[in-house]
């Protein structure tokens, strides 16, 4: 237990005291040791080998449905003592204080669920013809509480260990794991219905679709795991041409997804603006360095090439499938309320609401940051010049939105750049409202 703080250290010896009470101080008069015996082999070979999801430190364990089949077969008792049964696993980096926590929490949650269970009118031992469909409701009521039970035990050693914070709880897999538990839990059902016919070779026939569920749940996770390295590949590639960007792409994304959770977006949408943040300016790829570097005014055809970045990022990245809305965010990001944006001078409600969210959350990051020709501006500077240009440049809506996220999460600046001496850097910034591009014999362009 050494390297857990002391506060986690007594609540992992809390929870495997109270598991360890739950089985010692029980009755294990009519257990079938059989079943038993079976379900805990079946639990301790799901927990070897959990699903991963998107990301690394997230697993969702398929003995749920093992532990929840011992809740219908064997009740409380049985269900703890199956629970426990997490203590010997196949997995050789589980270190042994989290195996302890494991199987104390399971047996907890085998343990309560099966109160529930028969609190509810469920009827212990193996299912007949005429528990269907009586048996349903007290099993999801069961399910239910071994799923919150476990999420809760869970969510509190994270905090204590401060793996997670305490107050605005936002583990971005805790949904998947719900998800993932219930329907694992679910499959708890389909190992008890049919055991009393077959006997523990139910728990076989189960065995298949688990794992079918299992390999579909790491293909999800591998394929998003493709999806954000080539995101990373094609924004450390636009930040390569200029010091001065490097995290830029980051922030921006940030900012939209800040904004898009502020006005309420699906959580799907959340996730594609963030993408479209990443990849808003990948379109430079296409834009001559010199152009991106030059100190003096631009000439007509320069300025040309920085206004058909958009198309060019649009170009670049249309047949990335899993983009999708964020297509339209890529293409439309420089457009203006006023209709003098580019590249094809939408204006209001014409501009793709994505679009409208980056651009607030690109021009934003742009000013507090360091430029060759200005220090960062202060974040309140910043907000000013964004409610300046607040129905001309961005949509009112988009920016008070953006500075109500700000308000409550804050945001985190970047620290200033010095780029290495003889690096060249960008002159101009086509993202800077307060400073907008110099254009040879015209003065300023948007």
């Amino acid at each position: 237990m050494r390297g857990l703080p002391p506060a986690a250290w007594a609540y992992v010896c809390t929870v495997v005291t109270l598991g360890t009470a739950c089985i010692a101080l029980s009755s294990f008069g009519g257990i079938d040791w059989t079943t038993l015996a079976v379900l805990a082999v079946l639990s301790v070979v799901c927990e070897s080998v959990p699903a991963l999801l998107s990301s690394a430190n997230a697993r969702v364990s398929l003995s749920y449905s093992a532990g929840l089949a011992s809740v219908v077969l064997l009740g409380p008792v049985g269900a703890a003592l199956v629970g426990a049964s997490a203590v010997v696993t196949g997995r050789r980096d589980v270190a042994l204080v989290k195996r302890l926590f494991n199987s104390a929490q399971f047996a907890l949650s085998g343990y309560l669920a099966g109160v529930v269970y028969q609190a509810a009118g469920g009827t212990v031992g193996k299912p007949t013809d005429g528990s269907f469909p009586g048996i349903i409701p007290p099993y999801v009521a069961a399910v239910i509480t071994y799923v919150a039970v476990n999420l809760g035990l869970v969510a509190v050693i994270l905090i204590l260990t401060k793996k997670a914070p305490m107050w605005g709880f936002r583990w971005a897999p805790v949904g998947q794991l719900t998800v993932g538990q219930l329907a694992y839990g679910m499959f708890g059902l389909l190992i008890a219905a049919p055991w009393r016919v077959v006997g523990p070779f139910s728990a076989v026939l189960v065995l298949l679709p688990m794992f079918i569920a299992r390999w579909a749940l790491e293909q999800t996770r591998r394929q998003r795991e493709a999806q954000a390295a080539t995101i990373a590949a094609l924004c450390q590639a636009v930040e390569t041409k200029d010091y001065y960007t490097r995290g830029h792409s980051e922030r921006v994304s940030r900012g939209a997804t800040m904004i898009a959770r502020e006005i309420g977006m699906r959580p799907e949408r959340v996730g594609a603006v963030r993408y479209a943040g990443m990849l808003h300016d990948v379109g430079k790829l296409g834009v001559p360095t010199r152009v991106l570097q030059k100190s003096g005014a631009l000439s007509e055809e320069e300025f040309a090439a920085i206004q058909l970045h958009p198309m060019r990022g649009l170009e670049i990245v249309r047949d990335i499938g899993f983009l999708d809305e964020a297509l339209a965010g890529i293409m439309h990001h420089h457009e203006r309320m006023d209709g003098t944006g580019y590249p094809m001078g939408l204006a209001g409600s014409e501009i793709p609401e994505f679009a409208r969210v980056i651009s607030v959350a690109d021009a934003f990051d742009s000013m507090t940051s360091t430029r060759s020709y200005r220090p960062a501006m202060p974040n309140e500077a910043g907000i000013a010049e964004l409610r300046r240009c607040a129905g001309t440049h961005f949509d009112p809506a988009v920016v008070e939105a953006f500075i109500a996220a700000i308000e409550r999460n804050g945001w985190t600046r970047p620290d200033p750049v010095v780029p290495p001496e003889g690096e060249e850097t960008a002159q101009q910034d086509h993202d800077d409202p307060s400073a907008p591009l110099r254009v040879a014999g015209e003065g300023v362009r948007p």
